[in-house]
């Protein structure tokens, strides 16, 4: 399975023709051929090529809606270290 960073999602974002992506839980969904989705837009509240994670605690539907879609990939998670973590990696390391 694809693995996306967050620059790579954002390349989908369904605007001139582009496939419409969005992230969620980590997963990829492909929802190009989506009817509610238009110009990378979906009820004028999300865009395409975004994690949707936060956004779905508020909306009026369930994450079942989304098992309807392919899931074409994985988002890659990033972390940032704290200065004080990322001293100690550092002397690890050492």
């Amino acid at each position: 399975m694809k693995i996306f960073t967050v620059k790579d999602l954002a390349k989908h974002n369904g605007k001139n023709g582009k496939p419409v992506y969005v992230a969620y839980k980590g997963k990829v969904y492909d929802l190009t051929n989506s009817f509610l989705w238009k110009d990378g837009r979906h009820q004028v509240l999300h865009n395409a090529g975004t994690d949707l994670t936060t956004a779905m605690e508020q909306a009026p539907h369930s994450e079942d809606m989304l098992a309807r879609f392919p899931v074409i990939g994985i988002l890659q998670e990033v972390y940032t270290l704290s200065s004080s973590e990322a001293k100690t990696s550092r002397q690890e390391s050492i």
